[in-house]
């Protein structure tokens, strides 16, 4: 496949600047996504395409390690944060 071909079929996208988080190290941003992202969800569903970048963004600075300890945190009523909209 010529790199041409490939630039085409994938567009990568790391999360933008977000004013609230100046500083390099990501980890609020990264938390803040999270929880964003569950907080819209319960708000206006999961079609809503606004949300999505909610997920892009933790998906790009969160580790997975992470992700995947919240998610069953979540399942198990023991997540640290509210994600009530």
């Amino acid at each position: 496949m010529a790199d041409s071909e490939l630039q085409s079929k994938y567009v990568l996208q790391t999360a933008g600047f977000d004013a609230r988080f100046p500083n390099q190290n990501q980890t609020r941003h990264c938390f803040q996504n999270y929880t964003d992202y569950f907080k819209c969800i319960a708000a206006k569903g999961e079609d809503y395409a606004p949300c999505k970048q909610f997920k892009r963004a933790y998906n790009s600075l969160c580790p997975n390690e992470w992700i995947t300890k919240w998610d069953e945190q979540r399942e198990s009523g023991t997540f640290p944060a509210s994600l009530e909209p």
